[in-house]
């Protein structure tokens, strides 16, 4: 079933604020010059249904505005998979972007190294290819054992190779991808005694010098039940990380960055608009009217402070912005009655409630992008609280408290910014614990 959405009107009619569109130029300038590239990692196993190039347009022209350099085709074997990269490298190159392709190891298997290299080749002359240090870039997702000499071989074209393999697997390789962008328990599951500054650590100390391409995510909630083959039913503590990310970002200095993801709707850490065209892979239960808007446009700034170097975003922020974002759903709330998530795959996840559920703060985050200092107003139900925000960019918090969401950023007694939430906070959304993030920004 595909579910294609757009809030845009809704937004337009509904909520009454004043915002003043930021300047692109000097983001766009910053992308042209560096040697610092970001990427977003980009789901093709959803985009079945896309009919012509055009139809990535839309996500192309969004990414490179806010500074993104390419994107990573997240590729499995399904058999639309050539069509659709095809279509993707078109527009691309219709549009002046650049992609590569992420092979997916959850569908390929590390004794294709013959195939993956051939596949390789297949794109490695066309215009929307990255190329880095006059090498195809190419990733993937997993695939540690594979026989990295055999994919050069097949490929027959230089490779700058660049995977998401353990730290102790890059002997071979160009660079590594680190995919844990969220705080866990070391495996894959929902915790906080691994951080991801600790997985920073662990790649650049094994690369030695070799390229790092650290993640940034701003969100992790997944809640799949019995409309999928599968149980997939657990969330990693985000809260506050995407603000707290960009910023370790800005003192790590890495060559690369991907954001985890443009479009991945399953786990909820899409920063891409929910109106491009995708199939429903059963995740449109948690992420219909759930935008993540505000997500990519905090990150703006940040990428162009990145690019240039800079370890500090204050100098990059060319308009006043408020950015929020939350849960619809307390933790706390009792959705067992109505919740059809159920263990229907042996030893994989967890009945009703996510695991990891108690991790996650109640709690309405709030990031100010400022040009000189302003009065920062929250409230969140019946809880108000006021902040003065130095110029700059400054996160807050507030407790979340069940009903409408409104927000005013002012300044001399003048109202700067101010808008209410199209999205109230209650309990059990359709009946249903949505621990997925609705974010907005004005």
């Amino acid at each position: 079933m595909q579910f294609i959405i757009s809030i845009f009107a809704a937004l337009s009619a509904m909520i009454s604020f004043t915002q003043a569109l930021p300047d692109t130029s000097k983001f766009l300038d910053a992308r042209q010059s560096t040697n610092r590239l970001v990427f977003s990692h980009f789901m093709i196993g959803i985009t079945s249904n896309r009919q012509s190039a055009a139809d990535y347009d839309g996500d192309m022209q969004r990414a490179k505005e806010y500074g993104i350099d390419a994107f990573a085709l997240n590729i499995g074997v399904d058999s639309y998979t050539d069509q659709q990269l095809k279509l993707a490298y078109q527009s691309a190159a219709n549009n002046n972007m650049k992609v590569f392709i992420s092979f997916d190891f959850n569908w390929w298997n590390t004794g294709q190294a013959t195939q993956i290299g051939q596949k390789i080749a297949q794109y490695a002359s066309l215009p929307a290819q990255l190329k880095v240090d006059g090498k195809v870039f190419v990733s993937s997702f997993a695939g540690d054992g594979l026989d990295v000499a055999a994919v050069h071989s097949a490929a027959g074209v230089p490779l700058f190779f660049a995977p998401n393999f353990h730290p102790s697997m890059g002997s071979n390789v160009d660079g590594l991808l680190n995919w844990m962008a969220w705080p866990n328990n070391g495996n894959n599951r929902a915790g906080s005694s691994n951080s991801v500054q600790a997985g920073d650590e662990e790649y650049t100390k094994a690369l030695a010098g070799k390229a790092y391409i650290a993640p940034v995510s701003a969100w992790f909630s997944t809640h799949f039940g019995p409309e999928v083959s599968y149980s997939k039913n657990w969330v990693f503590p985000s809260d506050q990380l995407w603000f707290d990310r960009w910023n370790q970002i800005l003192q790590l200095g890495p060559r690369f960055v991907e954001i985890l993801t443009w479009n991945d709707y399953g786990e909820s850490h899409y920063v891409g608009p929910l109106s491009s065209p995708h199939t429903d892979d059963g995740s449109s239960k948690w992420v219909n009217d759930m935008p993540h808007d505000g997500w990519l446009d905090m990150a703006k700034p940040f990428i162009s402070a990145f690019k240039a170097g800079a370890s500090s975003v204050n100098n990059y922020i060319t308009a006043d912005e408020l950015i929020y974002w939350y849960r619809p759903t307390p933790r706390g709330a009792d959705c067992g009655a109505t919740d059809t998530c159920t263990n229907n795959a042996i030893g994989n996840d967890f009945l009703g409630k996510p695991n990891g559920w108690e991790n996650m703060q109640d709690t309405v985050f709030v990031v100010s992008l400022l040009q000189s200092p302003a009065t920062v107003e929250v409230s969140s139900g019946s809880n108000n609280q006021t902040f003065n925000a130095a110029a700059g960019a400054s996160a807050f918090q507030v407790p979340m408290g069940v009903g409408t969401q409104s927000f005013k950023v002012t300044r001399n007694s003048n109202t700067v910014l101010s808008g209410t939430s199209l999205k109230n906070i209650i309990d059990c959304v359709c009946g249903l614990y949505n621990f997925n993030a609705y974010g907005e920004y004005y």
